[in-house]
């Protein structure tokens, strides 16, 4: 599975002679669907040039720690965020030395200490300089803090001597960057999704909707097959493409997405219903168009199936996460939804300023009986795997006390 599709990588480049692979690097991302943004050293400069990086990345190459052109100009806030992934290859000795004991001298130092997203490094040295008592101390903490480290290799080196600290090639670099996006979280489990609106019909080409993309649940779909999970997405009408590895089942209506869900949550271990699906749909749909020349006209409405209550109230229901898109009292109303519906988890959010409905960023509030946790504002996809890395920890944990009741009771 290519798990690099959309992602946000940054690739940092420190200075020395491998710089010049990085070229190779940033053209192999791209070539897997990855967006790429690039960070320079100023010994990086010395090695290739930015203006390589830019033709190949199609994005500005950044430098300086505090950049007029950037967010208020706090360039490395505005890439910490944006990144999914923050590689450093080449990584030198000296790099890997300063960013261990938590040096921000320079952007690419101080952007790894302010993001939130992985970062994984590429070591590219001297086999003397990898093999120092200090190098490999530094190797042994960042390991201890869980930094993947890719490599290095061993080999003849540039200096003329043979041994370990050659940079990995870069198809094996991209190839290990893409494994660490397939955490296996959910490896084996069937997990059930629904996405996007529905369209309840007034006449043959009017209909009653709302705002979703369906990005959102697109984008968990995309997560829980990254984690492993074998996922049917049930999709409303939208404009995305179907994720990689997903089966998708199409529907329109609040009464075919209800069906459908019904069909198949048998086979579930997981349901997450993150589609905006409509609350009343049209009690008698007009048989042809209505004409404008009608002055007014009155519709009836009729209640809509509740999917989630429906599936909760199944004799032996999957773990069900649920979703609340609220404009005021985002927790009360997350938790009275919660207990109403007799859900495991569900994930809240604000609509409005920038957030919720149709837009590429959101920000979410978890909640489930006795806890909650803030995920902030990301990226959808940002989002998404943070949400099924909760999930899986949920529903790993659901399951433990499921089979230590069982074992008492026998």
């Amino acid at each position: 599975m290519n798990s690099l599709l959309n992602k946000h990588i940054l690739l940092g480049i420190t200075g020395g002679i491998a710089a010049y692979k990085s070229a190779d690097v940033v053209r192999r991302l791209r070539e897997q669907g990855a967006r790429v943004r690039v960070v320079m050293t100023r010994g990086a400069c010395e090695f290739i040039t930015p203006l390589t990086l830019q033709a190949l990345s199609g994005e500005r190459v950044h430098r300086d720690l505090l950049d007029a052109e950037a967010e208020a100009a706090m360039g490395h806030i505005e890439l910490a965020r944006w990144a999914d992934l923050v590689l450093v290859a080449p990584c030198s000795a000296n790099f890997m030395a300063r960013f261990c004991h938590g040096f921000a001298g320079d952007l690419l130092a101080t952007l790894c200490l302010a993001t939130t997203a992985p970062v994984v490094l590429a070591p590219a040295m001297n086999r003397q300089m990898w093999l120092a008592a200090a190098t490999q101390a530094n190797v042994d903490r960042l390991v201890q803090r869980g930094v993947p480290l890719l490599g290095p290799d061993e080999g003849a080196q540039a200096c003329g001597e043979t041994g370990p600290g050659r940079m990995l090639e870069p198809d094996a670099i991209v190839s290990a960057v893409n494994k660490l996006f397939l955490t296996g979280r959910l490896a084996g489990q069937t997990v059930l999704i629904t996405a996007g609106p529905t369209r309840e019909y007034i006449d043959p080409v009017r209909y009653i909707s709302n705002c979703s993309s369906g990005r959102m649940g697109y984008a968990i779909a995309r997560a829980a097959a990254e984690a492993g999970a074998r996922v049917t997405l049930v999709s409303g009408p939208t404009a995305l493409a179907p994720p990689e590895a997903v089966a998708i089942v199409r529907v329109e209506s609040a009464n075919q997405m209800h069906r459908a869900v019904m069909e198949h949550v048998a086979d579930a271990r997981v349901f997450i219903s993150a589609a905006a699906v409509a609350d009343y749909t049209c009690k008698d749909m007009a048989d042809d168009k209505i004409k404008k020349h009608v002055s007014e006209f009155s519709l009836t409405l009729n209640k809509t199936a509740d999917i989630l209550s429906d599936v909760t109230s199944l004799p032996e229901p999957p773990f069900t996460v649920g979703f609340a898109a609220e404009t005021s009292h985002l927790a009360d109303n997350a938790k009275i939804k919660l207990k109403n519906k007799r859900l495991d988890l569900i994930a809240a959010n604000q609509v409005g300023n920038g957030l919720g409905f149709d837009n590429e960023d959101n920000a979410l509030h978890l909640y489930w009986e006795g806890g909650s946790l803030d995920l902030g504002q990301a990226s959808k996809d940002q989002l998404a795997r943070q949400l099924v890395k909760v999930i899986a920890e949920h529903y790993e944990e659901k399951n433990r006390h499921k089979i230590a009741g069982s074992a008492t009771r026998h």
